[in-house]
């Protein structure tokens, strides 16, 4: 049976791929007075191909993973590490509403679903296949804490911290973990030109004002917020239970049947959890408080993200788009306002 599940999975990842989108297709985000998709910066390095290794990259992440999943599931179906993968896959479906709340804008040439299906169109652009590989990203950081935290443990007496608050050990270690493993994978990300932060707040953030920009304070603290529930819930007591397991005891969620509990426990906490992250971007939107544009715009087959007006303020060459939930929903009850780009081209035009 696994194997079967395995090539059913290849079959799907092959059909995914063949049928994908590329490029700016949709006349949503398409700039007509642009043909094929020129860069006006350089990406890392000066290669030109980062987004054929993120493509085959992406590919061998998929099939690494659904093979390690399907040994799990051979071994043992109900392992609270394959359930919790799953769940940090299965959010994926509320990408595109993390893409709008931080300006998250992605390169149109990523392998994407078609720009115009209702839930996928909340993002900027597109919404690329990339993103299934989220189980990597929020999971990734419970290995090596909870590696960390059992040396820790066996070095120490019972009455020690780490014994005695083992849950909160664990989310302590989780946090500056998965901060610096975001910073370092989101800005070399940002630098290939996968994706940028079209707009992001300038304290706390890393290149303001440049195509790269990154909200390093903002962003790399947030994903923590997914990171750490997802670790701390299938954290195993001494009885071998996990903490998902007892939070389903304790709201006598299918109080006989355990597992199940734990599943709906898993899934319902991941939701919320990402729900949060996206919430704390939307506060940001809605203050206002994001001036910094990455300048130049990066991606001139697609027209200018700019729900908020600040790429034309600053000079930058339309056609612009405000996208899905504009108006009130990006702070702009009246919709995006009329502003005189300045003279001199501003920050992100060309002088005359």
């Amino acid at each position: 049976m696994g194997w079967g599940l395995f090539a059913l999975a290849i079959l799907v990842v092959g059909l995914v791929a063949a049928n994908a989108r590329r490029g700016a297709v949709s006349d949503r985000i398409r700039n007509p007075e642009v043909t094929g998709a020129p860069r006006p910066v350089d990406p890392l390095f000066g290669f030109d191909h980062w987004i054929a290794v993120i493509h085959i990259g992406t590919l061998v992440a998929v099939l690494l993973v659904i093979a390690i999943w399907v040994r799990m599931f051979r071994r043992n179906p109900r392992d609270p590490v394959l359930i919790m993968g799953f769940m940090t896959t299965m959010i994926v479906w509320q990408d595109p509403i993390m893409n709008w709340a931080p300006f998250a804008v992605y390169n149109p040439e990523l392998w994407h679903w078609p720009e115009d299906w209702p839930l996928v169109s909340l993002s900027p652009t597109v919404e690329p296949f990339v993103v299934i590989g989220y189980v990597m990203f929020y999971l990734g950081p419970y290995f090596p804490a909870i590696r960390i935290l059992r040396r820790l443990q066996a070095n120490r007496s019972a009455d020690a911290f780490v014994w005695r608050h083992p849950l909160i050990s664990l989310a302590l270690l989780i946090l500056p973990i998965g901060f610096v493993f975001d910073m370092i994978l989101e800005v070399s990300l940002v630098r290939t030109g996968m994706y940028i932060y079209s707009q992001v707040i300038p304290f706390g953030s890393l290149f303001a004002g440049s195509t790269f920009q990154f909200p390093l304070l903002w962003e790399s603290l947030s994903v923590t917020f997914v990171m750490i529930p997802a670790g701390v819930l299938i954290f195993r007591d001494d009885t071998g239970r996990t903490v998902a397991e007892k939070l389903a005891q304790r709201a006598k969620i299918f109080a006989g049947r355990p597992f199940v509990g734990m599943v709906i426990v898993m899934f319902v906490t991941m939701n919320v959890s990402y729900f949060v992250y996206g919430g704390w971007f939307a506060v940001i939107k809605w203050t206002r408080a994001a001036t910094s544009v990455a300048c130049p715009w990066p991606y001139p087959e697609a027209k200018v993200y700019d729900p908020q007006g600040f790429y034309e303020e600053n000079g930058a060459e339309g056609p612009y788009s405000v996208g899905i939930w504009s108006e009130w929903m990006s702070a702009q009850p009246d919709g995006r306002p009329d502003v005189e780009a300045p003279a001199d081209g501003g920050r992100c035009g060309v002088p005359e």
